[in-house]
Protein backbone atom coordinates (compact mmCIF):
# COMPACT_ATOMS: atom_id res chain seq x y z
CA UNK A 1 0.00 0.00 0.00
CA UNK A 2 3.18 2.47 0.90
CA UNK A 3 4.17 2.07 -2.70
CA UNK A 4 1.34 3.01 -4.30
CA UNK A 5 0.20 5.72 -2.51
CA UNK A 6 3.91 6.71 -2.95
CA UNK A 7 3.38 6.39 -6.98
CA UNK A 8 0.40 8.25 -6.52
CA UNK A 9 1.79 11.11 -4.91
CA UNK A 10 4.53 11.05 -7.84
CA UNK A 11 2.09 11.33 -10.00
CA UNK A 12 0.20 14.04 -8.53
CA UNK A 13 3.90 15.71 -7.99
CA UNK A 14 4.80 15.52 -12.01
CA UNK A 15 1.12 16.33 -13.17
CA UNK A 16 1.33 19.40 -11.50
CA UNK A 17 4.39 20.30 -12.79
CA UNK A 18 3.56 19.49 -16.44
CA UNK A 19 0.62 21.56 -15.93
CA UNK A 20 3.29 24.87 -14.38
CA UNK A 21 5.31 23.84 -17.82
CA UNK A 22 3.26 26.60 -20.55
CA UNK A 23 4.27 26.93 -24.09
CA UNK A 24 4.98 30.66 -24.85
CA UNK A 25 2.59 32.21 -27.23
CA UNK A 26 3.90 32.04 -30.51
CA UNK A 27 5.52 35.40 -31.41
CA UNK A 28 3.89 37.97 -33.51
CA UNK A 29 5.01 37.64 -37.27
CA UNK A 30 7.22 40.79 -38.07
CA UNK A 31 5.38 43.38 -39.95
CA UNK A 32 6.69 43.72 -43.38
CA UNK A 33 8.55 46.88 -44.05
CA UNK A 34 6.04 48.92 -46.34
CA UNK A 35 9.05 50.18 -47.99
CA UNK A 36 10.12 46.64 -49.05
CA UNK A 37 6.24 45.73 -50.04
CA UNK A 38 6.40 49.29 -51.89
CA UNK A 39 9.73 47.76 -53.76
CA UNK A 40 8.44 44.19 -54.43
CA UNK A 41 5.58 46.06 -56.20
CA UNK A 42 7.49 47.75 -58.44
CA UNK A 43 9.58 44.52 -59.21
CA UNK A 44 6.49 42.71 -60.19
CA UNK A 45 5.62 45.00 -62.59
CA UNK A 46 8.83 45.19 -64.45
CA UNK A 47 8.91 41.16 -64.11
CA UNK A 48 5.18 41.22 -66.10
CA UNK A 49 7.07 43.79 -68.32
CA UNK A 50 9.90 42.05 -68.98
CA UNK A 51 8.16 38.58 -69.46
CA UNK A 52 5.61 40.74 -72.03
CA UNK A 53 8.77 42.02 -73.87
CA UNK A 54 10.02 38.40 -74.58
CA UNK A 55 6.44 37.56 -76.10
CA UNK A 56 6.52 40.02 -78.35
CA UNK A 57 10.13 38.99 -79.61
CA UNK A 58 9.33 35.27 -79.65
CA UNK A 59 5.80 36.41 -82.04
CA UNK A 60 7.94 38.76 -83.97
CA UNK A 61 10.88 35.71 -84.85
CA UNK A 62 7.62 33.17 -85.35
CA UNK A 63 6.10 35.70 -87.78
CA UNK A 64 2.51 36.19 -86.03
CA UNK A 65 3.24 40.43 -86.42
CA UNK A 66 6.01 42.04 -88.62
CA UNK A 67 8.81 44.04 -86.81
CA UNK A 68 7.01 47.31 -86.80
CA UNK A 69 3.90 45.99 -84.97
CA UNK A 70 6.61 44.06 -82.77
CA UNK A 71 8.41 47.79 -82.19
CA UNK A 72 5.57 49.49 -81.67
CA UNK A 73 4.33 46.77 -78.53
CA UNK A 74 7.74 47.39 -77.47
CA UNK A 75 7.42 51.43 -77.48
CA UNK A 76 4.08 50.99 -75.60
CA UNK A 77 5.60 48.90 -72.60
CA UNK A 78 8.37 51.02 -72.84
CA UNK A 79 6.08 53.93 -71.81
CA UNK A 80 4.21 52.09 -69.15
CA UNK A 81 7.96 50.75 -67.38
CA UNK A 82 8.39 54.85 -67.57
CA UNK A 83 5.12 55.24 -66.23
CA UNK A 84 5.94 52.79 -63.30
CA UNK A 85 9.79 53.82 -62.73
CA UNK A 86 8.38 58.14 -62.52
CA UNK A 87 5.46 56.69 -60.02
CA UNK A 88 8.66 54.54 -58.14
CA UNK A 89 10.45 57.74 -57.84
CA UNK A 90 8.11 60.16 -56.17
CA UNK A 91 7.88 57.24 -53.13
CA UNK A 92 11.03 56.62 -52.80
CA UNK A 93 11.26 53.76 -55.12
CA UNK A 94 8.72 51.97 -54.97
CA UNK A 95 5.00 51.77 -56.11
CA UNK A 96 1.59 51.82 -53.49
CA UNK A 97 -0.86 49.59 -54.54
CA UNK A 98 -3.29 51.66 -55.89
CA UNK A 99 -0.55 52.43 -58.23
CA UNK A 100 0.09 48.94 -59.41
CA UNK A 101 -3.14 48.12 -59.86
CA UNK A 102 -3.50 50.89 -62.32
CA UNK A 103 -0.33 49.95 -64.07
CA UNK A 104 -1.50 46.38 -63.78
CA UNK A 105 -4.72 47.56 -65.87
CA UNK A 106 -2.46 48.91 -68.41
CA UNK A 107 -0.61 45.68 -68.37
CA UNK A 108 -3.76 43.80 -69.05
CA UNK A 109 -4.45 45.58 -71.50
CA UNK A 110 -0.76 45.46 -73.27
CA UNK A 111 -1.08 41.78 -73.05
CA UNK A 112 -4.49 41.47 -74.53
CA UNK A 113 -2.57 43.61 -77.51
CA UNK A 114 0.47 40.93 -77.71
CA UNK A 115 -1.98 37.85 -77.64
CA UNK A 116 -2.32 36.53 -74.28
Amino acid sequence: MPRTLHALAACALLGSLAACVVAPPPAAAPRPNPQQIADQRLHQVDGRLDNLGHRIDNHVNQGYYPPPQGDALHHRLDVIRREAHDMASQHGGGLSGEEQRVLNQELDNAAHAVGE
